[in-house]
């Protein structure tokens, strides 16, 4: 009986304090993002919480330096929309369609020109929603994805 109690209470605590469980970003998801910025290859993850907001960290492929970071909030009716922020200076705002609750497309304006990405997708998946560069395409030297020439 005691036993019981005990799991009772412990059922009770869980489900009382699911809303800090939320905010403590146990509810959440994290996807990798594949995104274009300019001429630039940028790859990082994208992590979304329960309640559709979420963070965005990525990094260029050309100079590991130059990171970004940003926050977006999403809901499945509307699709989503955020604002990145770059190492170097620049700045990105962004809107999104899902594809699926963990998988989608975006595009946005850049402070050097435009911006496309994807997010849960793979690098074959990604190709027709991405903006690459005139006679670029995705491709990988080892296991790193880059931009090589057609």
């Amino acid at each position: 009986m005691r036993n019981i109690w005990i799991m009772g209470l412990a059922v009770a605590v869980v489900l009382g304090g699911s809303s800090s469980l939320v905010e403590a970003g146990l509810l959440s998801a994290s996807r990798p993002v594949i995104a274009l910025l300019g001429a630039d290859l940028f790859l990082g993850m994208a992590e979304g919480q329960l309640s559709g907001a979420g963070t965005l960290a990525i990094h260029s492929q050309i100079d590991r330096n130059v990171t970004c970071s940003g926050e977006f909030t999403s809901s499945a009716a509307l699709g989503g929309a955020g604002q990145l922020r770059c190492s170097d200076g620049t700045t990105a705002t962004f809107q999104f369609q899902r594809l699926s609750v963990f998988r989608g497309y975006g595009s946005g304006k850049y402070s050097r020109g435009s911006m496309s990405f994807t997010y849960g997708l793979t690098a074959e998946e990604s190709e027709p929603y991405l903006k690459l560069p005139l006679g670029k395409t995705l491709g990988r030297n080892g296991q790193e994805l880059q931009l090589v020439n057609l």
